[in-house]
């Protein structure tokens, strides 16, 4: 295992983990849905119930793609955490908010009433999705940061002590101004109405009530945020791969911009262009059979498995193949590489035998899941003390 092997490892560790936590935003997507698809307080509380059985995996995700991140790119979570955190804080307080609704909003003394609580599943729902989006479109668009190094002195006032290496925000809106980029937005929109898409699916899944008719419920809202989904990412997509990409050359470490970037890593690491095109058929093909075939419940981890792959991929193009995954628009050579912004060779040969324990927790995780859905969830089933 060399240290360009471990470094390319743990990226795509990084990158799993953001594919499964866009998965997983379909708690958040069918959140943002509790008002126009519940037509009743039982129906709104159905819909609750329904998606309050995993958040605790998205929450828990979220906050294992961040602690990979650290452990793996300590550079990377220091400038975009310790520098983007008006965006960041946002993200991380509508979880909170999210937390906090599920656990209050039925309880015995609540002052402002359910709804109030459910709209603030509906900001999560909004915020969570898009915010997030625009944080990862990022790594294609590039931040407005710093990167500052200066040689430490030993004790005898001599260097060879070391580098230190100190990041900075270039402008006061410490994040924000991701927001001010239209294709930040475009993302930020497309993973909102997947979102709504998983959640939709999800909840068709999952509830099984003869009065929660779920099939011709969601039939129109899949339609509309599929095409709207559709729409956005292929815009995306279409101009990543033309645009220029921050390239970076082997040899020097000198980044550069390069014409049509993304697209030569698509074409020259091949297996993942054939990955990327996998995952988007799965996609489509989940949500179409759902929409075609009134009986067809599955959709929702066929396009799941769809999200994840092409998630993946798309999250390596940014790294792989000689490319700056988290570009400076301040300073182009202030911008992050594999190379410049891992953790040393020892550290990530320590977590690399650590990761050989995921298999057991996936199986952990597995088992979990399918205990909870053991059952499909009616209106009778929310009429009780454990029920959010």
């Amino acid at each position: 295992m060399t240290y360009a092997f471990l470094q390319h490892y743990w990226c795509f560790v990084v990158a799993l983990l953001a594919a499964l936590l866009v998965f997983l935003m379909f708690v958040q997507g069918a959140n943002s849905l509790i008002f126009s698809l519940g037509r009743t307080p039982d129906e709104r509380r159905l819909l609750v119930n329904a998606t309050g059985r995993k958040w605790e995996f998205t929450f828990t995700t979220l906050v294992t793609f961040g602690g990979a991140f650290f452990a793996s790119y300590p550079l990377f979570y220091s400038t975009s955490f310790g520098g983007a955190y008006w965006l960041w804080m946002i993200i991380l307080f509508s979880f909170v908010l999210q937390a906090v609704s599920y656990e209050f909003q039925n309880k015995m003394g609540n002052l402002f009433g359910a709804k109030t609580f459910q709209w603030m599943l509906v900001i999560n729902g909004i915020l969570g999705p898009l915010l997030l989006g625009g944080a990862v479109a990022t790594f294609f668009t590039g931040s407005n940061f710093i990167i500052n190094t200066s040689p430490l002195l030993s004790p005898e006032g001599d260097f060879g002590r070391g580098v230190l290496v100190e990041s900075s925000w270039a402008n006061a809106s410490h994040g924000l101004d991701a927001l001010l980029n239209p294709w930040n937005l475009c993302l930020g929109l497309a993973v909102f109405f997947l979102a709504r898409i998983l959640g939709c699916l999800y909840v068709h899944m999952q509830v099984d009530d003869a009065e929660f008719d779920t099939h011709n419920r969601f039939l129109q809202p899949l339609w509309h945020n599929t095409l709207l989904f559709l729409a956005l990412f292929l815009a995306f997509v279409g101009h990543i791969l033309m645009c220029e990409g921050y390239a970076v050359d082997p040899e020097t470490g000198v980044i550069f911009m390069e014409p049509y970037k993304y697209l030569h890593n698509l074409l020259t690491m091949w297996p993942l262009l054939v990955l990327l095109l996998v995952g988007v058929v799965f996609v489509l093909f989940g949500i179409l059979r759902t929409l075609l075939h009134k009986e067809w419940k599955r959709g929702f981890w066929v396009v799941g498995f769809g999200v994840v792959v092409t998630v993946t991929v798309l999250l390596l193009l940014t790294a792989w193949n000689n490319t700056a995954y988290y570009p400076s628009t301040a300073d182009l050579q202030s911008s992050l590489t594999m190379q410049n912004s891992s953790s040393s060779e020892f550290t990530l040969r320590t977590m690399f035998y650590v990761s050989l324990l995921i298999p057991f927790v996936l199986a952990y995780i597995v088992y979990a899941w399918r205990s909870i859905d053991r059952k499909s969830l009616t209106l009778d089933e929310i009429n009780h003390d454990h029920a959010y």
